[in-house]
C-alpha cells in the first residue's frame, strides 16, 4: 500500500467514524444506560489486541458478558448459550452493536474501518512470520475474511484471507467489503462458529500457507471470488 493509498483510507475511515459517532449517539448512549442498569461492572469492555506491526493497543466493546468473564467459565471462548453472556448481551451480540465503541479506536488511528479482524498479541505470537503479515495493516472492524464467515471458518483460513487483502488492498474492495457487510449483520451468520463456540487460535497455525496457491478446501469456493476481486482491483486503478 503506497503512501498516497493509506493517506487515502486513512481519511475515509476518520470522516466514516465521526459521522458514524454523530448519528448514533443517541443510541449508545441508550445501550450505555442498559448495560448499566442491567448488569454489574463497566459499560466499556476493554481487551489488548495486536495492531499495525503488532503494537498493542485497548481494543473498546459494549460489556456483553459479567464482569470478570474472562476467568469464569470457558475462559476466553464464548459459547452461543453462554451463562456468563447478559441479557442486554445477548442482543449486543446478535446485532454486532457491541463493537461501534471502536470507532473511538479507528479515529485514534489504532483501528481502521476495514481491515483484518484484531488478534490478541499471544495469538500472534502463535503465528508463523509469514502469517504474522497481517500486521502490516490496521485491524479492522470488518474484513475480507470476515465477510467470508466469520467465526465460521477456521483460523488458517481466516489468515489466508487476511494476507490476499494485504496484498490485494484497493479501495473499491473496501468498499465491497462494507456492502457485503451490511447483508452479514443482518443475517448474523458466524457470530459463534459452527458447533455455537468460538475458537481460539491453534496448533494449526505452525504450518505454514502460501497464499499464492489456491484456497484450502474449508475456503475451495472462494477461489473464484478471490480472482475477480484482484481482476476488479486491476481495473481501479
Amino acid at each position: 500500500m503506497s503512501p498516497a493509498q493509506r493517506a487515502l483510507k486513512r481519511s475515509f475511515d476518520v470522516v466514516v467514524s465521526v459521522l458514524a459517532l454523530l448519528v448514533l449517539s443517541p443510541a449508545l448512549l441508550t445501550i450505555a444506560v442498559l448495560i448499566k442498569a442491567t448488569s454489574r461492572g463497566p459499560v466499556l469492555y476493554k481487551d489488548t489486541r495486536a495492531g499495525r506491526d503488532g503494537r498493542p493497543f485497548e481494543m473498546l466493546k459494549f460489556r456483553t458478558m459479567v464482569d470478570g468473564a474472562s476467568k469464569l467459565g470457558l475462559g476466553r471462548v464464548v459459547a452461543q448459550d453462554d451463562w456468563r453472556i447478559t441479557r442486554i448481551g445477548k442482543l449486543l451480540r446478535r446485532t454486532t452493536l457491541d463493537e461501534v465503541p471502536q470507532l473511538v479506536n479507528v479515529i485514534k488511528g489504532e483501528m481502521s474501518i476495514v481491515g483484518p479482524r484484531a488478534a490478541t498479541p499471544d495469538q500472534m505470537e502463535r503465528c508463523t512470520a509469514l502469517q504474522r503479515r497481517r500486521l502490516e495493516v490496521r485491524p479492522g472492524m470488518a474484513g475480507w475474511a470476515w465477510i467470508h464467515g466469520r467465526n465460521n471458518i477456521p483460523w488458517t483460513s481466516r489468515i489466508e484471507l487476511d494476507l490476499w487483502y494485504v496484498d490485494n488492498w484497493s479501495f473499491a474492495l473496501d468498499l465491497r467489503i462494507l456492502a457485503r457487510s451490511v447483508v452479514l449483520l443482518v443475517k448474523g451468520d458466524g457470530i459463534y462458529g459452527p458447533d455455537g463456540v468460538t475458537t481460539d487460535v491453534d496448533a494449526a497455525l505452525t504450518t505454514e500457507i502460501d497464499v499464492r496457491a489456491d484456497p484450502e478446501p474449508a475456503v475451495v469456493d472462494l477461489h473464484d471470488e478471490l480472482t475477480a476481486a484482484a481482476s476488479e482491483r486491476g481495473t481501479a486503478r
